[in-house]
């Protein structure tokens, strides 16, 4: 429960100092902690897996929106996505460079034997896995057509 006693306490600091950026994000992350807390089969607690996930995801949905605000010219809500991805990432652990993961997918590809485009989801399963949490699936992927390619 770290994460929610982590939020309440930056929500608190927020609300003091009248910060409507980050009081926002925490309180959507306030949200989802609950929402996840009172999911069938959750039992009134979540463990760090899945707070990390619904983080993950929460982030994924604002790249997503930052990227269709700024195509549409809708610089007032990219800056508010911008904002809310900030408070965000501070929970999330640290990402991996693209080089590092780069190598790491390197790796997999030389284990898994894959020679092709064709073995894209048997590496991309075995990436996942491995890199979940410290690396975006898109990146992930882009990287493994990328060395599939060549």
């Amino acid at each position: 429960m770290a994460l929610e006693q982590q939020i309440m306490a930056e929500m608190k600091d927020a609300m003091k100092a009248k910060d409507e950026a980050t009081l926002r994000s925490l309180r959507a992350i306030k949200a989802e902690i609950i929402k996840a807390k009172t999911e069938p089969g959750a039992g009134g607690e979540i463990d760090e897996a899945t707070e990390q996930k619904f983080l993950q995801k929460m982030m994924k949905q604002r790249r997503d929106s930052l990227e269709i605000f700024e195509k549409q010219g809708r610089a007032d809500l990219a800056v508010k996505e911008k904002e809310e991805m900030a408070v965000i990432e501070k929970f999330l652990p640290k990402q991996l460079a693209e080089a590092d993961i780069k190598l790491i997918v390197e790796k997999i590809i030389a284990d898994a034997g894959a020679t092709s485009a064709a073995d894209m989801g048997k590496v991309m399963g075995a990436a996942s896995k491995q890199l979940a949490g410290k690396a975006d699936g898109k990146t992930i992927s882009n990287i493994v057509k990328e060395l599939l390619s060549k």
